[in-house]
């Protein structure tokens, strides 16, 4: 139990650093305050541009990575480390407990868990992204193919399904306004794909 406590709580440790919030500050404003008031790399693209939101993006998959894959070694439980580091994310403690979306963090945190999973899942959401522009549609496919994916490719292994059942109920759940922004037809599409497409 007090391994489970302290995997979950150095999961949160580094998932918590809000790296989209510290750009925004780097550039002298409250990302919060912009577009979509979300710290993830959507917002942070459309609102300071991809200078800055490539690097978020890259640490905030990072911030899941590093942790989960090192802390075996630190007799941590690296599934639990994981999820910890996505709902740090989430629901970051230093911003009044109001995060990311945690897309980009459950990429590193499955990179090292679940590949296979995430191999095939990543390829939906680009192919998603490529027929739609809508990067919240394509993290909503992600999320719900991973545990579908996962039950299909690691057979047998309750921990990783039940990590990635958790993990898509997570991400549904921050995208509750993206999904009535997709319904009503007004979710904004990804500025780079309307640049290449010419469609609004």
């Amino acid at each position: 139990m007090l391994v489970g406590i302290w995997s979950i709580l150095v999961g949160v440790t580094f998932g918590s650093i809000p790296f989209g919030f510290i750009a925004g500050k780097l550039k002298n404003i409250d990302i919060r305050q912009h577009g979509s008031g979300n710290i993830g790399f959507t917002n942070v693209q459309r609102t300071i541009g991809w200078a800055w939101a490539v690097p978020v993006l890259l640490l905030d998959a990072a911030k899941g990575l590093v942790p989960t894959a090192l802390s075996g070694g630190l007799g941590l439980v690296p599934p639990l480390v994981g999820i910890g580091a996505i709902l740090g994310h989430v629901f970051c403690p230093w911003l009044r407990f109001n995060g990311g979306k945690g897309v980009a963090t459950t990429i590193g945190v499955t990179a090292f868990l679940c590949p296979r999973s995430l191999f095939v899942a990543f390829g939906i959401f680009v192919l998603v992204v490529l027929v739609t522009g809508f990067i919240s549609a394509s993290s909503l496919a992600m999320s719900v193919a991973l545990p579908l994916l996962t039950a299909l490719l690691y057979k047998g292994n309750t921990t990783l399904l039940v990590f990635s059942l958790g993990v898509a109920m997570v991400i549904i759940v921050r995208h509750t306004s993206n999904i009535k922004r997709l319904a009503a037809g007004t979710e904004p599409r990804l500025g780079l794909w309307l640049k290449i497409f010419g469609k609004a």
